[in-house]
């Protein structure tokens, strides 16, 4: 399929200028001639505002792309070598060198080996990717609980698309990252980030079912109605230990529920377990995961409707959910949650991502975000021993894709 260039929105131009001026500062002037071996693509990090810890267990989740995008703004090589060359704003004096190879291993830096694995992907498939240099710039924030790594990761394969001037099936992209993800970063996670990531669009966000990887596109384009993400400073390792637990938990109730996944399981069904069958913890644990699905697809159908005030009530009860069935909340995130719910003009709110720390997602009307950020302003830090919380406003923005530099 051939690659289509889209103009860079006003969301992406400032990154876009960056990764330029960073690539001419290390690896020189790229002049009117060279322009044309010059591919800039982006791709978004991304939120999830319903469906957690759903998942592992086949279910629902409802993630969005945000207007916070990798930018990698790369510049195909013209001794015909195979040695690529990165550098990124975040480490501008450390260029790493590598060769495009099906064996390229991991090595450090570590941010560079989300590049080095998906240019690894490209050759193993037998799409044999020259040898480039490029400049990495972020608007995405990074350890923000958004997804930095598979912005990066989709940047680098819309940017190797454009080189190669065929493009890839959106959702094999995002397979392709979600495989980097497992060697060469060794986190075993999921494919939710890579797929909106890659296949997000602008106002809407995504409904993907974990098990087929169907997905579906509900609009969230209201101009009235924004997205506040909330980062708490708080990271607990206990997630660390308590993560697998919950997996053990909810595969115990699948299997007392005789399912294969929780995904197949009903509220009536649990309801009519008796005790002895399960033990209370992982009842509860089964209680959420049901009940979050029940409420995910419910969002989507809210969002369909335009139903701001149910789709937030749902959002609201998710955050219960997950503080007192699945406990993976913290007070930091509770006051968070409790600060939005009081400003009016906010919908609901919720933890969002795997919990024990992290980020809020809040969906509020355009009018009311200015209040919400200085009541977070002034009262988080109190009950939070002097934490302050980092928040952005974002709408639904686009997946992953090669930019056309004549619209800079």
């Amino acid at each position: 399929r051939e690659v289509k260039r889209v103009a860079v929105d006003q969301a992406t131009r400032d990154a876009v200028r960056r990764a330029e001026r960073l690539f001419e500062e290390v690896f020189g002037a790229v002049g009117e001639d060279g322009k044309r071996d010059v591919v800039c693509a982006a791709a978004p990090g991304r939120v999830n505002l319903i469906g957690e810890h759903t998942d592992y267990n086949e279910g629902f989740v409802m993630p969005l792309a945000l207007e916070k995008n990798t930018v990698l703004y790369a510049r195909k090589r013209s001794d015909g070598s195979k040695q690529v060359r990165l550098v990124s704003e975040m480490r501008p004096d450390d260029v790493c060198e590598f060769e495009a190879s099906a064996k390229t291993p991991p090595g450090v830096p570590e941010w560079a080996n989300y590049v080095k694995g998906v240019v690894a992907m490209f050759e193993r498939a037998g799409r044999e990717v020259c040898g480039f240099d490029a400049a990495v710039a972020s608007d995405v924030p990074v350890g923000g609980g958004v997804s930095s790594s598979a912005a990066l990761e989709m940047a680098s394969a819309a940017a190797l698309e454009g080189m190669l001037g065929a493009a890839l099936d959106p959702k094999e992209r995002a397979k392709w990252g979600q495989n980097v993800e497992h060697e060469f970063a060794n986190v075993p996670c999921g494919i939710m980030d890579q797929l909106i990531s890659s296949c997000g669009a602008t106002g809407n966000a995504m409904l993907l079912d974990c098990r087929s990887l169907d997905f579906e596109l509900h609009p969230l384009d209201d101009s009235s109605v924004c997205i506040v993400v909330i980062n708490s400073g708080v990271k607990h390792s206990l997630g660390e230990s308590e993560y697998p637990l919950r997996r053990q938990q909810c595969a115990s109730a699948a299997a007392a529920l005789s399912v294969p996944f929780l995904r197949d399981a009903t509220m009536k069904q649990l309801d009519a377990l008796s005790a002895d069958a399960l033990d209370e913890t992982s009842r509860f644990r089964a209680r959420h995961v049901i009940s979050e699905n029940n409420r995910t697809t419910e969002f989507a159908a809210a969002l369909d409707a335009r139903d701001y005030k149910r789709a937030g009530a749902l959002m609201t009860e998710s955050h219960a959910s997950m503080r007192d069935d699945y406990n993976v909340s913290v007070p930091e995130i509770d006051a968070l949650v409790e600060i939005a719910l009081a400003v009016p003009g906010v919908y609901g709110s919720r933890l969002t991502g795997g919990g024990f720390g992290g980020c809020t997602v809040t969906l509020v009307d355009e009018s009311a975000v200015d209040k919400l950020l200085t009541a977070v302003d002034q009262q988080y830090s109190a009950v939070s021993n002097g934490r302050q919380a980092t928040p952005f406003v974002t709408k639904a923005g686009a997946g992953a894709r090669v930019l056309d530099l004549a619209t800079l």
